[in-house]
């Protein structure tokens, strides 16, 4: 471990500069006009996985943007983890509220600013640097499968396509998602779930003209209200989901997990203030 870690303080520069060179591609999934900055951006990691020692380094095509996937296999005797990340961004608007570009790199207070530099392109990187670091000092002690995409802002569209065509090929022991939250800088923190999203549209027709208030208020029902009752009436005065069948398959988290999840350090105060 120690010479991992002497390579990773003595290649420090390097790697900072690589990913500030990720970090200046505008790789917004969500504008067509971005897409081949999207698809160097795919190439960009396609290269820094091959650069770090991956085998079988591939840029795979889908309906939208590309996944990049790429692995190191060991030993079959050993256990192997699958890193998930994705390498597009969100856009940066409104651009006029940015400090600085929001594509161009800047080091403030040992922190960088820039679009992606936490979500998801540092987190990659990160995992890709810390493979080289091992790769590099012979000290791989698991096999290794990287699935890098370039939709998750855009609601990865086309990875579940992926996934099930691609079954055998992404086969591992554990799933490693750096796209979450810390605690904080000084507290290694895991997240062990996510609350799900679910869309739904509702059409509510109404009168086929406006109505005048004074005379067919009450007779006729606002659209608007009649909305803003169906959304209220999903949840009950302790704020739970009315909706049928909601919480049949939810995991009720007991008591000795409650337990270890209060040991977490919080400050009420410090989160209404950032908040």
């Amino acid at each position: 471990m120690e010479k991992v870690q002497n390579y990773i303080i003595s290649n420090k520069e390097r790697f900072l500069s690589e990913l500030l060179d990720l970090l200046r591609i505008p790789s917004v999934s969500a504008d067509s006009k971005y897409k081949p900055d999207v698809q160097k951006a795919a190439e960009f990691i396609k290269s820094s996985l091959e650069k770090a020692g991956a085998d079988k380094v591939e840029i795979c095509a889908t309906k939208g943007h590309p996944i990049v996937y790429g692995e190191k296999f060991v030993d079959a005797k050993l256990p192997t983890i699958l890193v998930y990340g994705h390498y597009d961004v969100q856009p940066a608007d409104p651009v006029n509220l940015w400090h600085s570009p929001p594509f161009e790199p800047v080091i403030k207070d040992d922190k960088i600013y820039a679009r992606g530099a936490c979500d998801d392109k540092g987190q990659v990187f990160m995992h890709i640097k810390a493979f080289e670091s091992m790769m590099v000092n012979n000290s791989l002690s698991c096999n290794v499968k990287f699935l890098i995409e370039g939709e998750e802002e855009v609601g990865s569209v086309n990875l579940g396509d992926f996934v099930r065509n691609n079954k055998d090929r992404l086969k591992a022991d554990v799933i490693l998602i750096s796209d979450t939250s810390m605690i904080a800088n000084d507290v290694p923190s895991i997240t062990i779930g996510l609350r799900g999203l679910s869309y739904v549209e509702v059409e509510v027709t109404g009168p086929n003209r406006d109505l005048h208030s004074g005379v067919y208020g009450g007779a006729v029902a606002n659209p608007i209200q009649v909305l803003c009752e169906m959304i209220a009436a999903t949840k009950d005065g302790d704020n739970h989901i009315t909706i049928p069948g909601f919480y049949d398959d939810v995991v009720v988290v007991d008591a000795i997990e409650r337990a270890e999840m209060a040991k977490a350090p919080f400050d009420l105060n410090a989160y209404k203030k950032i908040l």
